[in-house]
């Protein structure tokens, strides 16, 4: 197998499409956080998910992915029509795992944007799953249908191990080491495997890394159930690069199970010394708040519709 290569993006460019949290009267503007237009006449819809769309620049080359596809084409096609997306300019999209609230618009996105364009996810991503909390019972999980997404004239890609996209200046990390003793994954998730339900080991978890030329690793997560820290610590080795410039998306830390772990995330996080930290969607309203006060100046608080530009 040939040797996987990252190559060093001059600059970046990531706009939040779904998120769980929308406020338009965040309208400051710096070097690295742009926010949509004040009060627009159609503004942007939030939800329980996540989207973002990724681009990249070197030299006379831009390239357009999709990562995820929020939890519903309502609210995903909205916002790409508020903030203008060209969906003809997308050249593929990246799945994070097989969860609603993350492939929740993809069939219909696919239906309208440019077709034959690849799909990266990993194979568990079309598990069948259920969720067993002590909250909440049993309830089964929405399942990505293959063969309604071949219907598209989408070309699917099942990748296990880490891949490249976009002329390699975007990778996909496929299934994350897991080397932290306290990020034990979603425990309450179950998959079908060999005719029983087990604890859902969520191997389909995966981030997205850019190299930013002299500034290191952009890395964004969808939910992070590998765990945030596993995360960045497998970006890092897989891309042969250390320094890290930003981690953005959902870090899981919210809701009874997640917690308690909050605060030992935010110390390992500060061992990394990332110069941003953007927590999106599954973060919670906790982590978030002690995110901004414990890593302060690294800290942006994310909004529908932000694009963050790193260079």
């Amino acid at each position: 197998m040939a040797e996987l290569i990252l190559r060093e993006a001059e600059r970046v460019e990531i706009t939040v499409l779904v998120d769980n949290y929308t406020d338009t009267f965040l309208i400051e503007s710096t070097d690295v956080m742009k926010r949509p237009k004040a009060f627009p006449d159609v503004g942007p819809l939030a939800e329980h998910g996540l989207s973002c769309l990724i681009k990249v620049f070197a030299g006379s080359e831009e390239h357009v992915l999709l990562m995820d596809t929020g939890r519903s084409a309502l609210c995903l096609l909205h916002n790409m029509e508020v903030f203008n997306c060209d969906l003809k300019k997308i050249e593929g999209v990246v799945l994070s795992h097989g969860h609603r609230d993350h492939f929740g618009g993809l069939l219909e996105f696919l239906k309208k944007s440019k077709k034959g364009i690849p799909l990266v996810l990993h194979p568990d991503a079309f598990s069948q799953r259920r969720m067993n909390s002590p909250h909440g019972g049993i309830r089964d999980a929405p399942m990505l249908d293959k063969e309604a997404l071949k219907g598209t004239g989408v070309e699917i890609r099942e990748e296990k191990g880490a891949s490249t996209l976009c002329s390699d200046l975007i990778m996909t990390l496929g299934e994350v080491e897991r080397v932290t003793d306290f990020e034990k994954g979603l425990l309450w998730a179950e998959a079908r495997a060999d005719d029983r339900w087990i604890v859902d080991p969520l191997h389909d978890d995966q981030g997205v890394v850019i190299n930013v030329k002299g500034k290191g690793l952009v890395i964004i997560g969808g939910c992070s159930h590998a765990g945030i820290i596993n995360t960045v610590q497998y970006a890092r080795k897989v891309s042969k690069t250390e320094k890290v410039h930003a981690i953005l998306g959902g870090f899981h830390l919210t809701g009874p199970l997640f917690e308690p772990i909050i605060g030992k995330t935010i110390e390992e996080m500060k061992k990394l010394r990332p110069d941003f930290v953007v927590p999106m969607h599954c973060t919670g309203w906790k982590a978030i708040n002690q995110f901004a006060s414990e890593m302060t100046d690294q800290f942006l608080l994310n909004s529908v519709g932000t694009t963050y530009i790193f260079r």
